[in-house]
């Protein structure tokens, strides 16, 4: 019998909130239960309404509390709260508020990412009702990005989604991916800093994906590891602005777009995508069935 994990040390566990108060309380429950100390996380708070409820829970707690005076975002809070942290936490585990965490995962999460070769690592997600979050991808190609945004709604068994979707999921051991979610990924902390941490350009989505990118480049793996699992119930504070998180969604789609064929001779590819963004977006407008994508 393998013996019980031993709660880390050297994680940061990071966490934003915006309006997210509700769900803080469970998270932080579990995050304290997953590492040495309660000093070891950090709640960003992006200039919420409910802050006092947060500020009141988090010093009950013992947890750190970073509060912006403006909302930039989830890679840009997390930015923000690096620099601040202790010394000795030298690996990052940055998650949603909306997430359960557990020391297992914790722990496998924060050896793994030791290894050189590693960039990010990322668990298996389950949803609320036990189906598994597809959160590690390919890096989308114009073929599988055109294809996956026209046809996952209406025909999700299409090839292009298949293929972005990768076959991850389906794996019981240890797998290469392209990009994990943000949702709950770790990283060492001296990979983060080099790389100039998430691209603040991305108020929301597809940071997760760029920074995936811009590692796999650099010759990093990002891993999957589906052998530990944290759950996630997506998206709560961000429901009562569902439309705008969408047109948001398809904005970062369209800047990722630009940075990875930013080339001259792909002008003529880009800005069809582009167009195609917008039209998708405001097609929303008309189609209650375009789901609101989670972290």
């Amino acid at each position: 019998m393998s013996p019980k994990p031993t709660a880390p040390a050297d994680v940061a566990i990071i966490t934003v909130s915006y309006n997210s108060s509700a769900q803080l309380a469970d998270f932080l429950a579990s995050a304290i239960k997953s590492v040495a100390s309660p000093s070891q996380i950090t709640v960003v708070d992006n200039n919420s309404a409910d802050i006092d409820i947060t500020q009141k829970l988090t010093t009950r707690l013992g947890v750190n509390l970073l509060k912006l005076d403006k909302n930039v975002g989830y890679g840009g809070a997390v930015n923000k709260a690096v620099p601040g942290l202790e010394p000795q936490l030298t690996t990052l585990l940055v998650c949603n508020p909306d997430s359960e965490l557990n020391i297992a995962a914790v722990h496998r999460l924060s050896e793994a990412v030791k290894d050189p070769k590693v960039g990010v690592a990322g668990p298996r997600i389950f949803n609320e009702d036990g189906s598994v979050y597809p959160s590690a991808r390919n890096i989308p190609s114009i073929r599988n990005g055109v294809g996956h945004g026209l046809f996952a709604n209406i025909w999700p068994s299409n090839p292009w989604t298949k293929n972005y979707l990768s076959q991850a999921h389906s794996q019981e051991s240890t797998v290469t991916t392209g990009w994990v979610s943000g949702a709950c990924l770790a990283i060492r902390r001296e990979i983060f800093e080099y790389v100039g941490g998430f691209d603040d350009h991305y108020f929301m989505y597809f940071e997760d994906v760029d920074l995936g990118y811009r590692l796999g480049l650099l010759g990093f793996e990002n891993i999957y590891i589906p052998e530990v699992f944290v759950i996630h119930t997506g998206g709560e504070s961000t429901r009562p602005l569902k439309q705008n998180m969408v047109k948001i969604h398809h904005q970062s789609a369209a800047y990722f777009v630009d940075k990875k064929y930013k080339k001259t001779a792909w002008t003529v590819i880009r800005l069809p995508i582009k167009l195609g963004l917008i039209f998708r977006w405001k097609l929303y407008s008309c189609m209650t069935r375009i789901k609101l994508p989670k972290r």
